[in-house]
């Protein structure tokens, strides 16, 4: 493998630096894909500037993978370049199975799969085409790598990923209160009994990056307009899925109609044609067929799909408990009687569910402070600030989502 490398300008963090073994990977049609999914879905609609894709985000991360890596070899823990590469080769793949608007997609027209299996199955099948070269990387990723601080850097609570993101979708949102001191929390990176730990005086570093993943969740991931906007899109895939079965004509790229005319589970993904087809699925894919069914002759399809485009998003609020079954009913026969359409299908435009913000989960895999006599202390308990204590108990709001010309 040559060492000359390909240089990349990042808006973040400047000049990126990609060792020229993972160009065959970056080139791949299947990464390359990334470029077409918009990190953060339909953000946009609320911060104009929140049009970043998965690609940007991949090679950040896989930036800061290299740069925690460095820190951790100059604090004397031994990491081969084969492993170096490997972690890189892992966090370049974390979202390689994510489709566009990935949890609307979950939710409608794909069924008992998530992203992360589907992610699993490309590496696999991009690694028997790459002839077994990411068979390291893989490891690390499924945590079968000895070394288990190296499976925590692609996948914990204080990963490359999360630090990626947030000060990626902090800069193209302008939420600034998401920004977080990325380059100080990995110069304290330290291993410890090969857990990823952090050294002692990175705390409040830790409580800003806990405080701002907090932040940019009510404020940007589950802002209430864009949960309004994923719902109306998720109804509009289930209604088109719903006509599709029933034998309608309904537009749609290949690898979309696919999906739309017959269920796919975790089973079917392993027949390579339909992998392929969820693979050549982007943003595109999605936005073209719902701009052309705003015109399509069921009202239901029509208008959910028109007012999503022309951003009539669906009224929405929030509250601490479920929402009354009346409450609900009495604004499900309000649709029906406005568009004269079924009652059932007015259950498109009437959508209630629970949002959980959870910063920290100390049951999982903890942030741990290392401190300089060898003990080790739980960020929660460590921290001083009342607040981080509470981020580590999540938040549940409902909300009731209707539409905004309903009067």
């Amino acid at each position: 493998m040559t060492q000359r490398k390909k240089i990349l300008n990042d808006p973040i963090y400047g000049f990126i630096t990609v060792p020229t073994g993972l160009l065959p990977l970056i080139d791949h049609p299947w990464f390359q894909r990334l470029r077409y999914i918009k990190q953060l879905g339909l953000s946009h609609l609320v911060y104009p500037g929140a049009l970043h894709t998965r690609f940007h985000h991949a090679l950040g991360a896989m930036h800061l993978m290299g740069e925690a890596v460095e820190v951790l070899r100059g604090k004397g823990h031994p990491i081969t370049e084969e492993e170096a590469q490997g972690a890189a080769i892992a966090i370049l793949l974390h979202d390689i199975g994510h489709g566009p608007f990935s949890h609307a997609l979950e939710t409608s027209i794909v069924q008992g799969i998530g992203h992360e299996e589907v992610s699993a199955l490309v590496m696999d099948a991009l690694n028997a085409e790459l002839g077994g070269t990411l068979d390291l990387g893989l490891a690390i990723f499924r945590d079968t790598y000895p070394k288990h601080f190296l499976h925590q850097l692609v996948s914990s609570q204080l990963d490359v990923d999360r630090m990626d993101y947030l000060n990626r979708d902090s800069f193209y949102t302008g939420v600034s209160e998401g920004v977080i001191g990325g380059d100080r929390i990995i110069k304290m990176l330290e291993v410890e009994s090969d857990r990823l730990v952090v050294e002692e005086k990175a705390i409040y570093s830790i409580e800003k990056f806990l405080v701002a993943r907090r932040l940019m969740y009510w404020q940007v991931y589950l802002h209430k307009t864009v949960v309004s906007a994923e719902v109306m899109l998720v109804e509009a895939l289930k209604r088109a899925r719903n006509l599709v079965m029933d034998g309608q004509v309904v537009f749609g790229s290949p690898p979309l109609l696919r999906f739309l005319s017959a269920p796919h589970d975790r089973a079917s993904f392993r027949d390579r044609a339909v992998l392929t087809d969820f693979l050549k699925l982007d943003d595109h894919d999605i936005m073209g067929a719902v701009k052309v069914w705003a015109g399509h002759a069921d009202k239901a399809l029509s208008t959910i799909c028109s007012d999503l485009v022309e951003r009539r998003t669906f009224r929405i609020r929030l509250q601490d408990k479920q929402w009354p079954a009346d409450k609900q009913q009495a604004l499900r026969d309000a649709v029906a009687k406005a568009l004269s359409i079924p009652l059932e299908q007015a259950a498109h435009f009437v959508l209630t569910d629970r949002i959980v913000n959870n910063a920290y989960d100390p049951t999982q895999d903890r942030i741990e402070l290392l401190y300089k006599d060898g003990r080790l202390r739980d960020i929660a308990e460590a921290s001083d600030t009342l607040g981080i204590q509470a981020l580590a108990r999540p938040v549940e709001k409902w909300y009731l989502a209707w539409p905004r010309w309903l009067v």
